[in-house]
């Protein structure tokens, strides 16, 4: 009698992927290349807000002069500032509507880390900073444990969200080429790599290779073609 496959769809909203079975085994929630992303995401906030820092002052064109609004304007880029400035570390209650804007980065960031620590038990980082809270966050124990808990693919969306975000203000959102090189599972030419991934990912059987495995696999090609 044979046994049937095991499947589980990735808890993540935006990821089409069913769970292997060593992600089964090591009981994640999400995939291992969600899990991927997640760290080249969170890795690469640090540098986004080099970029986010400098776009703070709004663009001002035509003629000075006084603007006829009764209103004075902000001294920066308002959607700049909201994400660059500081979040409540409890939840705020709006009754007055006049929240407005994307959530602030520490505050997105903030509240992860405030969940893993009081689950896991572990220490955050000293500094609520985002850039601090985005790389520890990022760290691999972190990450790791992170992968297995059942709350894994909303923070893996929703840190989704905040990038789409950022990439809006700054207009650097991390870029895909092709790899002249066959995949070594499938052989097709579908080998993309992408800023800030550790993988190379195939689009037509969604394999992934580290550079060192490509490299390892263009070199045994080469010996079988010599072969031959």
């Amino acid at each position: 009698m044979t046994t049937a496959p095991r499947t589980w769809p990735c808890a993540a909203t935006t990821c089409h992927r069913d769970l292997r079975d060593h992600e089964l085994d090591a009981r994640q929630t999400i995939c291992s290349p969600c899990l991927s992303t997640l760290h080249s995401w969170l890795h690469e906030i640090p540098l986004q807000l080099i970029v986010l820092g400098g776009s703070r002052q709004r663009e001002t064109t035509g003629a000075a002069g006084r603007a006829g609004t009764r209103t004075p304007p902000l001294p920066g880029r308002d959607d700049v500032l909201n994400l660059l400035g500081p979040a409540a570390w409890t939840s705020v209650r709006d009754t007055d509507g006049d929240q407005t804007g994307a959530v602030p980065i520490v505050g997105v960031l903030g509240s992860w880390v405030r969940i893993v620590c009081e689950e896991r038990r572990w220490n955050g980082p000293a500094a609520p900073a985002a850039e601090t809270l985005a790389l520890w966050l990022g760290r691999p124990p972190v990450l790791n444990w992170t992968a297995r808990q059942p709350w894994a693919g909303e923070m893996r969306d929703e840190i989704h969200g905040l990038m789409r975000t950022i990439w809006g203000v700054t207009r650097l959102r991390p870029q895909r080429r092709p790899v002249p090189q066959p995949c070594p599972r499938c052989d097709s030419l579908a080998l993309v790599e992408t800023d800030h991934e550790a993988y190379i990912d195939c689009t037509t059987c969604e394999a992934r290779f580290t550079r060192g495995e490509l490299a390892l696999g263009a070199v045994i090609a080469v010996a079988q073609l010599d072969v031959a």
